[in-house]
């Protein structure tokens, strides 16, 4: 899946496919008609309320989404020791958790070599032993799945 480019809609529109829900349930619980919900599945953005009620609805987190694309894409953060970080009312998430999906999407990326360690390292700002790290441990699993199927 690419993460650059997200249109939530579409995507939306895939999971209610892959549940088969009946449009009777989605509207009612959505509180909307059909034409609303056929414009939804045209939208690359919705209000985050909506969103919220589609995730509960279809029993997914849309909002991963978005936080996967904050970390393969946001900008490394400027390094200023002159100042401490300003204090937050807000919580604070640490850029460095990775889900399986995103391990397994940058594994496959050097497995088909479509990226060098060093380009995977520079681009996504994985540390290279966290790299490594992966790679001794998905390549074991991996080689017992294939043993287990023999």
């Amino acid at each position: 899946m690419n993460l650059k480019e997200i249109n939530i809609g579409n995507l939306i529109y895939t999971k209610v496919e892959e549940t088969n829900m009946s449009i009777e349930r989605i509207c009612k619980f959505l509180g909307l008609d059909e034409n609303k919900l056929n414009e939804i599945y045209s939208e690359r953005s919705i209000d985050t309320e909506l969103l919220l009620k589609w995730g509960k609805l279809l029993e997914y987190d849309f909002f991963r989404l978005y936080s996967q694309h904050l970390i393969l894409y946001s900008p490394p953060k400027a390094v200023n020791n002159k100042n401490q970080e300003k204090k937050s009312m807000l919580p604070r998430f640490r850029k460095s958790l990775y889900t399986k999906e995103m391990i397994e999407f940058i594994l496959e990326l050097l497995e088909t070599e479509n990226k060098s360690v060093a380009q995977v390292v520079e681009e996504y700002k994985i540390p290279k032993t966290t790299l490594y790290k992966w790679i001794n441990k998905y390549k074991k699993t991996h080689e017992k799945d294939n043993s287990a199927r023999l």
